[in-house]
């Protein structure tokens, strides 16, 4: 009995210690969806607040961090419940501006939760979003889970193999005793000792270096697929030109500055003259004390602009350096306006885009939610290919199948046929 007692004590201990890890996962799987929460803001509170500093309402990550979560979710659910019960620290924060808070009745505790979570956190990596959002798509074949499964896996098979060893072990000696075979109490080994002797088993040696090849064989695979994958690539900018604020803020149409995405090949990189049409006069002086906010004013040093005396010296242009995001192979081909022109009506029902998102939004991302742009597909052969084989062609309306269709009608007539009619004298064609 005192063996069985022994027995049952070694196996709790191994479970405990395996409960205690899978407590921790399950726990880790319920933290505040982060990233949700960054998707909610910019839907419903980007137009009044900002994380760190203030604007129409106070900047949201000090002020949630001081304030209690439970009171946080009432305010931002309904906060006139909260003034109208006569809540001191909601009439109170109900004076910071004249304009009235939208209250969210629909929002669930959750939603408001990871509102919270990302506003306490701040603006996260933009690797990682675009790596979570990339593995969300099944783009690429591994994510960060399939990493932690693969490590969980192991951590498994290693406690099973030691506490299924333990108990062969154990029995194994009640056998011996019960045939009358004097058996040998090992003394409690010290871990150095316990780890040295674990390695001479030959069995475990086996799976170890079993476990070690899966694994070396995984990180080296992913790190091959990963090669030449800029997913998430930021460069430094000459300009911190915010998207978020011109596309997502102001509503400027992405066609208003990059034209070409209509009409040609390349998307086009606008000119100063663009930016001028609007800074001429908005120069952001409210924020930095009078002075020209110093962004704008890289764009008149650019330019040869004197804001002063409102003219050009061409001697004093400098153009502006810009670092390229997207950048595609040499070998492969890709026309904008095919995409965003023809293929458009298909690329929206395959991406899932909304009726008022852009038509870019499929491969450049949430363009609107971006402070500095970045690269948010992958962008690879594998990527493409996928939209090619699911986005579904219509020929209703457009001009472009429109002509392929007249170029099979002519060859059944035995008519015929040019390059040209079939868009040969497209200048992409020849000229990259």
């Amino acid at each position: 009995m005192r063996d069985i007692s022994l027995i049952i004590r070694r196996v709790w201990k191994s479970a405990f210690m395996f409960t205690a890890l899978s407590v921790l996962i399950v726990s880790a799987t319920k933290a505040q969806d982060v990233v949700e929460g960054r998707k909610l803001f910019k839907d419903k509170c980007a137009s009044c607040h900002q994380l760190d500093r203030n604007s129409t309402g106070p900047a949201l990550t000090p002020k949630l961090k001081e304030l209690d979560e439970a009171f946080a979710i009432q305010w931002i659910r309904n906060w006139k419940v909260l003034v109208d019960a006569g809540n001191p620290v909601a009439i109170e924060a109900a004076k910071f501006s004249p304009a009235e808070m939208t209250a969210f009745p629909t929002l669930t505790d959750d939603q408001i939760k990871n509102i919270i979570a990302y506003a306490q956190a701040g603006e996260p990596k933009k690797e990682a979003e675009a790596g979570a959002a990339v593995a969300g798509t099944g783009s690429t074949g591994f994510s960060n889970w399939s990493i932690a499964g693969i490590a969980l896996i192991i951590v498994i098979s290693i406690a099973v193999l030691i506490v299924l060893g333990r108990a062969v072990k154990m029995l194994e000696r009640l056998i011996l005793k019960k045939q009358g075979v004097e058996v040998i109490e090992e003394e409690n080994l010290s871990f150095a000792a316990g780890t040295r002797k674990l390695f001479k088993n030959k069995k475990f040696v086996f799976f170890f270096i079993l476990c070690l090849i899966i694994s070396l064989g995984s990180f080296g695979w992913m790190g091959m697929w990963n090669t030449g994958v800029h997913t998430g690539y930021q460069p430094v900018q000459p300009i911190k030109f915010s998207h978020e604020l011109h596309a997502g803020v102001n509503q400027i149409d992405c066609q208003y500055c990059h034209a070409g995405a209509f009409k040609s090949k390349n998307a086009t990189i606008p000119s100063v003259n663009v930016c001028m049409n609007c800074h001429k006069s908005v120069q952001a002086t409210e924020k930095y004390n009078g002075e020209i906010s110093p962004e704008i004013q890289k764009i008149y040093t650019a330019i040869g602009y004197d804001p002063n005396t409102l003219t050009y010296d061409k001697s004093k242009e400098k153009p502006v350096e810009w670092v390229r995001v997207h950048n595609l192979p040499d070998f492969a081909y890709f026309n904008h306006s095919q995409h965003v022109v023809v293929g458009e009506e298909a690329i929206r029902k395959e991406r899932g885009l909304k009726p008022n998102e852009p038509v870019c939004f499929a491969c450049h991302g949430p363009v609107d939610t971006m402070e500095e742009i970045y690269q948010y597909s992958p962008l690879t052969m594998k990527w493409c290919v996928d939209c090619h084989n699911k986005a579904e062609v219509s020929g209703k309306d457009n001009a472009f199948y429109a002509k392929v269709i007249e170029a099979h009608e002519k060859i059944k007539k035995g008519e015929k046929i040019t390059p040209a009619l079939l868009g040969g004298l497209e200048c992409g064609k020849c000229h990259y």
